[in-house]
């Protein structure tokens, strides 16, 4: 039996780390504001748009926090070591994501059927101020998004904040030139169902990786005849693939041959080919009749 272990995937870097840590804190301080804002004014819509904020700043905070726990070394009982622990994090915050975006479902509809006054210019105002602040956080990670996933997503989600601000912009506006107070229902009500989006199409991809569950892009079939094209290699079962983390993919299988070569043979077929770095493969010379039929 053989095993190998290598990561080539992009990790966070430490540069990445203190930019994650400057947009967190922006976010969570633009997130109280927001909510002070919200409050005082009276827009459900800049409530919510606090809500994804946080929803975003715990994300940064949860990518930081995954990074420096990930970087611990295997044990003798975490013998894959902490990578999951961005995805565990990952898993919490969509559970967060989904209940504000429900609480701001509800908190919408009743705004539509009971239309409150709002003060539009204080609205107007603080939703200037968060786009100011989303466009500069988003520019600190758009440096970074380009070969890092962590970065892309956090840059991605402030760039959805930024969109968010301006349709407050637009209930502020809208209070304060036709005095339609609606519209507030109406921005909170898409914002909402952004953050319930987000959660649902999320959600099965890290489900998945937590029940072990081979990858979407992951087609065992197409492994199972690479690897019996290999000279010598009678036979494969016991197939088992699975996500270590969100980028790293495991394998392991028995194969039929009387040539112990086959081990680094079928190794270098699944990271060349099918870019899987870890692998665990034992060579049988006959098949094992008790062995799981895959």
């Amino acid at each position: 039996m053989s095993e190998y272990a290598h990561h080539h995937h992009h990790e966070v870097t430490q540069k990445s780390v203190k930019l994650l840590m400057v947009s967190f804190g922006i976010n969570m301080l633009l997130s109280a504001v927001e909510i002070i804002g919200g409050v005082i004014s009276g827009s459900i819509a800049l409530i919510g748009d606090a809500l994804h904020n946080t929803s975003d700043a715990f994300s940064i905070l949860i990518a930081v926090i995954a990074f420096k726990v990930g970087q611990r070394k295997a044990s003798v009982k975490y013998t894959y070591g902490f990578k999951r622990a961005e995805v565990i994090g990952g898993f919490v915050n969509l559970i967060l994501l989904f209940i504000s975006g429900c609480y701001l479902l509800i908190e919408g509809i009743l705004r539509l059927i009971s239309p409150k006054p709002i003060e539009g210019v204080m609205i107007v105002v603080i939703s200037v101020l968060a786009l100011i602040i989303d466009a500069f956080t988003a520019q600190i990670s758009h440096h970074e998004a380009h070969h890092n996933t962590n970065m892309k997503m956090v840059f991605v989600h402030n760039l959805a904040d930024a969109f968010g601000s301006v349709g407050v912009i637009v209930s502020g506006l809208c209070v304060m030139l036709f005095g339609t107070y609606y519209v507030d229902g109406v921005i909170a009500l898409l914002i909402a169902g952004y953050m319930i989006f987000q959660a649902v199409v999320s959600f099965p991809k890290v489900v998945n990786i937590l029940m072990n569950a081979a990858p979407d892009d992951v087609d065992i079939e197409e492994i199972r005849n690479s690897i019996l094209k290999i000279k010598n290699v009678k036979g494969v079962h016991h197939i088992h693939v699975w996500s270590v983390s969100e980028h790293e993919v495991a394998l392991e299988c028995h194969v039929i041959s009387k040539n112990t070569d086959a081990i680094a043979e079928v190794a270098l077929l699944l990271e060349k080919k099918f870019n899987i770095h870890h692998s665990n493969i034992q060579v049988e010379k006959t098949s094992c009749d008790k062995c799981c039929e895959l």
